[in-house]
């Protein structure tokens, strides 16, 4: 068995140890050690990393109560080597982890859901909880779990027996073989947990619940705690100060900068789709009498504009009309219609012979298309011609 030196001190960053086992394993190898501070993936929380001697360590496994180290480098066996653990990113964990035993704690008092799933990621944590969860009371949770916080209690690990265990109420999302660690936190949480944790809550720092969203019909929580949630404020302060700035707006009323420039977006957007319809009808009226299949190559419409084009040359008298908007290189979507001829099997010919895809009804047919533009209206113009008849 590998001795589990973060069960004895959760801040441990260095320590000494033996090399038991050194093999290869791919292009790395895994080392055990006759102790260990390196905390093994468990519990939602991934493993620790950092050094022993002169190898990094990259991840730790624990399998039948040896923990295996990955390295990139061996080590003698028998040799004693010095480790050093990444003790920011601890750190940060048990910040998280201890921060998530308290919202844990909170929603299953105040709600009385179970946390069914907790993942420590790289960039925040979530934790799943079978019910749902209304935004107003995640802030209410959230201002409970930071008083936890600033409260500083002692956050407590015990090693019940059997007999105790079985009068004791404490929540675990797993069936447990063996000895029960459970770690408690004075009047918010009881745990079954096998993860490091903090030693007082107010090393957590700030708890901020930024996120709550319906999740296998309950709720998915997502979550910031002590650095990372001064890292998310700094972000998100910068980003409203940058856009404080654009707005020439207080940084404290950016929002109603916002809806402001978002209404006045709305307005000249309707503005502008009447202009372009108006300037669409002079077009419309340019287009030869004679002409009666239109084939037009259209790049500067925006929205409906290729559909109002096409019906308004359709209102002056022409049998048929397709317009195309490029897209890209040699891309373009399209509208096509006619008052007098089905336009699906044109589509149809015309979607296999350039890859295109669309659809629609006999008297309108809107997709899209690869080639040339002048292979497309060469072709256009001749297959016109022929459902024309002319």
């Amino acid at each position: 068995m590998t001795e589990k030196l973060f069960y004895v001190d959760s801040h441990l960053k260095e320590f000494t140890a033996v090399v038991e086992l050194c093999r290869p394993r791919d292009d790395r190898y895994e080392v055990v050690l006759d102790r260990t501070a390196f905390f093994p993936e468990g519990g939602g929380q991934y493993a620790d990393t950092g050094r022993l001697g002169d190898v990094l360590v990259s991840d730790a496994r624990e399998r039948g109560g040896l923990i295996y180290h990955l390295t990139d480098g061996p080590l003698p066996v028998g040799a004693e080597v010095e480790g050093r653990i990444d003790w920011g990113t601890r750190f940060m964990k048990m910040q998280q982890h201890t921060g998530e035993h308290i919202v844990s704690g909170l929603v299953h008092a105040r709600l009385g859901y179970n946390n069914v799933g907790f993942h420590l990621g790289s960039g925040d944590c979530t934790m799943d909880f079978d019910g749902e969860i209304t935004r107003e009371v995640l802030m209410e949770i959230e201002q409970a779990a930071n008083e936890a916080a600033v409260s500083n209690l002692e956050v407590l690990v015990s090693y019940p027996a059997e007999s105790e265990l079985a009068g004791l109420e404490y929540r675990s999302k797993i069936e447990i073989e063996g000895q029960v660690r459970i770690v408690t936190i004075p009047g918010y949480d009881v745990c079954a947990c096998c993860a490091p944790h903090v030693k007082r809550t107010g090393e957590i720092g700030m708890i901020k619940l930024t996120n709550v969203q319906r999740y296998k019909g309950g709720a998915r929580v997502t979550m910031l705690c002590g650095y990372r949630a001064l890292a998310d404020y700094r972000t998100k302060e910068e980003q409203t100060r940058q856009i404080s700035s654009l707005l020439c707006a207080r940084e404290n009323r950016v929002a109603d900068a916002v809806v402001h420039l978002k209404e006045e977006h709305t307005r000249q957007k309707a503005r502008l789709a009447q202009m372009q319809k108006i300037l669409l009808k002079y077009k419309a009226q340019e287009i030869p009498k004679t002409e009666q299949f239109v084939c037009l190559f259209e790049e500067e419409l925006e929205g409906d504009g290729p559909r109002i084009l096409m019906n308004l040359i359709l209102e002056n008298g022409r049998a048929a009309c397709v317009v195309f908007q490029k897209t890209g290189v040699e891309s373009f979507r399209y509208v096509m219609g006619s008052r007098t001829v089905d336009m699906r099997p044109l589509a149809r010919e015309f979607h296999g012979q350039f890859g295109g895809r669309g659809g629609g009804k006999p008297e309108m047919v809107q997709g899209s298309a690869q080639g040339s533009k002048d292979e497309m209206r060469a072709w256009m113009q001749k297959k016109g011609k022929e459902i024309l008849n002319v």
